[in-house]
């Protein structure tokens, strides 16, 4: 009997597992050096980082079409590429959510989106969900400020992208404004984390 109590808990186990969804791991930590990827862009091309020989680092933006976040901070995720794109620190846009549940995040509306607003920096697809996992992001919008060393892409900057979600005139801390200032001065970043405000990432 206590065998098979044992056989029934194991199963349970076994059963819970293969249905518990994708949980982010630990992710990155300042500091730590970000594996490179090659995702599907917009125009149907491949990107990696390293496609970036003349960059200085990256603004990695996880970011989708559907989440209200995201849709808030288009206008300003596109200016900070126009800001630091010419200047090294370019922005790279990956959308990390699963099309089943989220369709209005699929590879055709991440076009039409692109094209309606201008988009000037590539927009990724992280298909099978396996990037966003690895830098531990969680929300839409996050983002990641990379800055290239003889290591390899160094984690500055993990957060949000400044301190007001609601109203991009009311904003008084541009975060990662200042993480990429301090980089290109040769200085420390202040504020090296903050708080990701966004959607849940789906999966």
């Amino acid at each position: 009997m206590k065998t098979l109590k044992t056989l029934f808990a194991f199963v349970a186990i076994l059963t819970l597992t293969a249905f518990t969804p994708i949980t982010d791991g630990p992710g990155y930590k300042v500091g730590d050096i970000a594996t490179d990827f090659k995702l599907e862009n917009i125009d149907g091309k491949m990107v990696s980082l390293s496609n970036y020989k003349d960059a200085k680092g990256f603004i990695v933006v996880f970011t989708c079409n559907t989440c209200p976040y995201s849709v808030a901070y288009e206008d300003r995720i596109e200016a900070l590429n126009k800001k630091y794109s010419d200047k090294g620190y370019p922005v790279i846009a990956i959308m990390p959510n699963n099309t089943d549940v989220k369709p209005g995040d699929n590879m055709a509306a991440m076009k039409v989106r692109a094209k309606e607003k201008g988009f000037t920096f590539p927009y990724l697809m992280d298909k099978g969900q396996k990037i966003y996992p690895l830098y531990g992001a969680t929300k839409t919008p996050h983002v990641y400020v990379l800055q290239k060393t003889k290591k390899g892409n160094e984690v500055k900057y993990i957060g949000a992208i400044d301190d007001n979600h609601r109203d991009a005139s009311a904003v008084t801390t541009k975060y990662v404004e200042e993480a990429v200032d301090a980089l290109m001065s040769g200085n420390e970043v202040k504020t090296s984390e903050t708080r990701a405000i966004g959607c849940s990432i789906k999966v």
